[in-house]
């Protein structure tokens, strides 16, 4: 009975969460954080006692559902609610200073900006043209023009856009879209792994190519 229970709970929940829309937790809003919380309490209740009708536990997740899909539109189409819902984006640092008083308003200490400037590389705050603390709690780093690398248009480079490196084989299935965007002749594929050692593609674990044509094998078992 436990189990049954369970695994429809499960299965209103993924539905739901299908619905809610693809975020990772790091990126959920207030609001959504807030649903994804309730959904999880409401979801626990009728798996633990099986006294609770199943259908206590589902009607509120799916009132939850249909409250956050409204916010979800009216942050979509109001700059006000976006505003009320979501808050606004804080400078933190600008041109090298820090500012108290949003570190104030924001309830974020010194220890914690300074952290996570470290963890962006930037362990100097004189370095920083300013840090921009973004809704979903993330920090924006922007550098001051001494302080950041040459870019490929400072250097006057003639480089083709692509992707640095292309997946070719992942767990012996070969990546055909991928093979063909990149240009790859089958034949040429096959002689490359059967110079690594491998027979076919189901040996080999994971592949690549880089953005210089070099190629990456990894054979099953850790060879």
């Amino acid at each position: 009975m436990i189990f049954l229970r369970t695994i429809i709970m499960y299965t209103v929940i993924i539905l739901v969460m299908r619905i809610m829309g693809k975020r990772q937790i790091g990126q959920l809003e207030p609001y959504e954080l807030v649903v994804a919380l309730m959904i999880s309490e409401l979801a626990a209740m009728p798996m633990q006692d099986t006294a609770i009708p199943l259908l206590n536990g589902i009607l509120p997740i799916v009132t939850l559902l249909v409250a956050q899909l409204i916010v979800s539109l009216l942050v979509l189409k109001s700059t006000r609610a976006r505003k009320i819902f979501c808050g606004s984006p804080r400078l933190l640092i600008n041109n090298g200073h820090i500012l108290e008083e949003n570190l104030r308003t924001e309830l974020y200490n010194i220890d914690d900006l300074l952290e996570s400037l470290r963890l962006k590389g930037y362990p100097n705050v004189a370095e920083v043209n300013c840090a921009i603390l973004e809704n979903n709690g993330e920090l924006s780093i922007f550098p001051k023009n001494s302080s950041r690398g040459p870019t490929v248009k400072d250097l006057n480079l003639d480089v083709q856009e692509q992707l640095p490196v292309v997946d070719l084989i992942i767990d012996g299935k070969i990546l055909m879209d991928n093979l063909i965007n990149s240009k790859i002749v089958m034949k040429n594929f096959i002689k490359q792994m059967k110079r690594i050692g491998a027979n076919n593609e189901k040996d080999i674990l994971y592949s690549s190519i880089d953005s210089n044509g070099i190629y990456f094998f990894q054979l099953k078992n850790g060879r």
